[in-house]
């Protein structure tokens, strides 16, 4: 389960585009930071994406993805030319196809790739449903099926496109607009496929084409992925909170939006209070499998766009370092990989994280002003060093040295963190839960 959501220059404080996400996966599904150069490739040559290879493009553009570290795709990135995707699981009337096909997040890479514009990167999604589909297995250990809804955004303008199989319908953002695990669309949008309409009355769905709506026709009502991801209520939490700062939104409030938990109260707690009603979300038992795996939130400007990303789970518990784009982006070393590695960046923060978990009330605090400090600390050093007009290696090494400096952080963090008692009431489902993935991972506690 995700949430995305963007802010045009309208409603912004600093008056440029602001984009986020959370990228809700399994529990202990690894995920990477990855960039890739412009690419010019021989002709007639073929991508493999993650199940069925297509026809390449002369050349690909920059890219900077967050994603799974199984998968061809990414959950959330950005490319050279400003545009920035994001991609959300919609359950839907029309099947899934499982054989195999474009899943949701090869589709965003290759937008990324060849769009220019979002305009144009929503048309790249369009032809490519049109000419391969859509379809499956998006899940880690256990097997998803879904559709997929799309918020691609660029320097001027940003773009709802939402699925169902190979029919779209598409709606221009005004000025805020979030999607998650649900249909949004209402009417026939500003764009649509066009049999869009026509197939709905023939499925029976429409009674009356002049009556059409998208989000009622064609939302799958009662599958129980629809009704346990709790799409609606989290696309109302993040769209009330964008709405309560308009004119005043800035990266930091983007962030404590990924970071917000509801219901909202004093001793929430992930053992206790963790639902898909949360925009930050936690894993808890099999009923609630899924957590935020990474985050980013993206300020993109006319010539240079700074992507603040965790790298890491769970943004609650993270920090948020400074990447920049065109060719600006700091490596990640080494690669992350399914197994526990305490000198990769999602591995050790993942060390903390689970630490945490066994306390979160008293866990979590021995820490949390520190990194928020740090955080505002990394935004005020980034805006300085950014009216110093740095070049391309000045941005890449910066980036480089915050991100030292975070992992450094985090290793005190774990210890601080250890000398606070665990708790003993946890409830045991939670504790076995996460003691079974612990060891998938090959990571020790000492609790």
């Amino acid at each position: 389960m995700c949430d995305t959501m963007v802010a045009l220059p309208n409603v912004t404080r600093g008056k440029k585009v602001l984009f986020a996400k959370n990228s809700d996966r399994q529990p202990d599904e690894p995920a990477e930071i990855v960039h890739v150069p412009r690419t010019i490739h021989s002709k007639g040559s073929e991508v493999q994406a993650t199940y069925i290879s297509i026809p390449q493009v002369r050349e690909t553009a920059e890219i900077l993805l967050c994603k799974p570290i199984w998968i061809f795709g990414g959950e959330m990135g950005a490319n050279e030319y400003g545009v920035v995707i994001g991609n959300e699981a919609v359950f839907t009337k029309e099947k899934y196809n499982k054989k195999g096909g474009l899943i949701g997040m090869d589709l965003l890479r290759f937008a990324l790739e060849r769009g220019k514009s979002a305009r144009a990167a929503l048309e790249v999604i369009i032809d490519l449903l049109e000419l391969y589909g859509q379809g499956g297995n998006c899940g880690y250990r256990k097997k998803e099926f879904y559709h997929n809804s799309f918020l691609i955004a660029d320097k001027q303008e940003a773009w709802v496109l939402e699925t169902a199989d190979r029919f779209w319908i598409a709606e221009q953002v005004k000025d805020i607009r979030t999607i998650s695990n649900t249909i949004t669309i209402r009417g026939e949008g500003d764009i649509h496929h066009p049999e869009l309409v026509e197939h709905a009355v023939e499925k029976g769905w429409c009674k009356d084409p002049e009556k059409f709506d998208f989000y009622t026709h064609y939302v799958a009502k009662r599958q129980i992925e629809q009704i346990v991801a709790k799409g609606n209520a989290r696309y109302k939490r993040s769209s009330y909170l964008l709405q309560q700062k308009k004119k005043e939104i800035d990266v930091a409030y983007m962030m404590q939006v990924l970071r917000d938990h509801q219901p909202v109260k004093k001793d929430w707690t992930p053992a206790k209070d963790a639902s898909f009603h949360s925009l930050c979300v936690h894993a808890k038992n099999f009923l609630n499998p899924s957590q935020t795996t990474i985050s980013m939130v993206s300020e993109v400007g006319e010539k240079l766009q700074i992507h603040w990303i965790t790298g890491t789970s769970s943004p609650c518990t993270s920090i948020f370092k400074p990447f920049f784009m065109p060719r600006a982006v700091a490596a990640i070393e080494p690669k992350t990989t399914a197994f526990y590695d305490p000198k990769n960046l999602w591995w050790q923060h993942e060390k903390l994280h689970r630490l945490v978990l066994l306390d979160y009330q008293n866990r979590l605090p021995s820490y949390k002003k520190e990194r928020d400090a740090l955080e505002r600390q990394f935004i005020e050093e980034t805006e300085g060093f950014l009216k110093q007009n740095p070049t391309s290696v000045e941005l890449k090494e910066f980036s480089r040295q915050k991100i030292l400096q975070a992992m450094k952080k985090e290793d005190e963090w774990i210890e601080k963190v250890q000398e606070v008692p665990a708790s003993h009431y946890l409830n045991p489902f939670y504790k076995r839960f996460w003691a079974k993935r612990n060891k998938w991972n090959r990571l020790s506690l000492q609790n």
